[in-house]
């Protein structure tokens, strides 16, 4: 399989859409003077800097898989903290007062063995933080699904829906009570005003649709992928009485107390 890097430039082009659920997340977290904080898949450093305005005393560290995410945040960002870091695999060995993960558990399996991981991470008192996008609830996730499953791709394409570990809420509860003292677990529909079908493509050429380009190395099957990719997001998702198009985008969010 082709892999490419993460693109930051990309990413941030639609950092308005993306910006607002850590927001939203950090503004749960109850903990008034944490010391030390983690982001876990920090990406280009804007949901790091949400942790920052919130507690400017703290040591915050961010860390990431993607090289070229861990450069961007340390351009725009040369005073904070950056690491590169696969949380899935790698292991760290200092605790905090505050994990924080901000759409980017989804790319990382076995979510139960992830979770005791935050916990060990976590000092007594600590808090988890996580925001995951609810993808295959969508029209758009279950639209790309279902195209890379036609003829010509399928063989190509049948392992890259396995890639994206996403549960219930019911499960999630379960593993946080085995580690956490409190819950709380919720989902925000964010209804994003696009100007165009191809912005909402544009938003997840980096993003969710990036695993399924990266298996076609060429050119023209990319296009003709996206090519179908569009035709189904312009059935799913039509203009409005004033020609702007409402791309409803749900996520899962949980916070809890060690």
């Amino acid at each position: 399989m082709s892999k490419s890097d993460w693109n930051p430039d990309l990413y941030l082009k639609f950092d308005r859409e993306r910006i607002q659920p850590s927001v939203d997340l950090v503004s749960r977290i109850n903990f008034d003077n944490p010391a030390t904080i983690i982001d876990i898949g920090c990406g280009p450093g804007n949901s790091t800097q949400i942790l920052r305005e919130r507690w400017p005393e703290a040591d915050i560290t961010g860390v990431d898989i993607s090289p070229a995410m861990i450069r961007k945040a340390s351009e725009d960002y040369p005073d904070c903290k950056w690491i590169l870091f696969d949380a899935g695999k790698d292991e760290m060995t200092d605790t905090f007062d505050i994990v924080f993960s901000n759409a980017t558990i989804q790319w990382i399996p076995d979510h139960a063995g992830l979770i005791k991981k935050f916990s060990d991470m976590l000092n007594e008192g600590g808090m988890l933080a996580v925001q995951l996008p609810l993808f295959f609830d969508m029209p758009l996730g279950r639209a790309i699904h279902e195209i890379a499953q036609e003829d010509g791709w399928s063989d190509l394409m049948s392992s890259i829906r396995g890639m994206f570990t996403i549960h219930n809420i019911p499960f999630y509860y379960d593993e946080l009570s085995k580690h956490f003292r409190e819950i709380n677990i919720w989902t925000t529909d964010y209804y994003h005003v696009m100007g165009s079908h191809q912005s909402i493509l544009e938003m997840i050429r980096s993003t969710g649709l990036r695993p399924y380009l990266d298996r076609l190395t060429d050119e023209t099957e990319k296009t003709r992928f996206e090519a179908l990719v569009l035709e189904r997001i312009e059935n799913d998702y039509p203009f409005r009485a004033d020609g702007r198009v409402l791309f409803p985008f749900e996520r899962l969010f949980f916070v809890a107390e060690k």
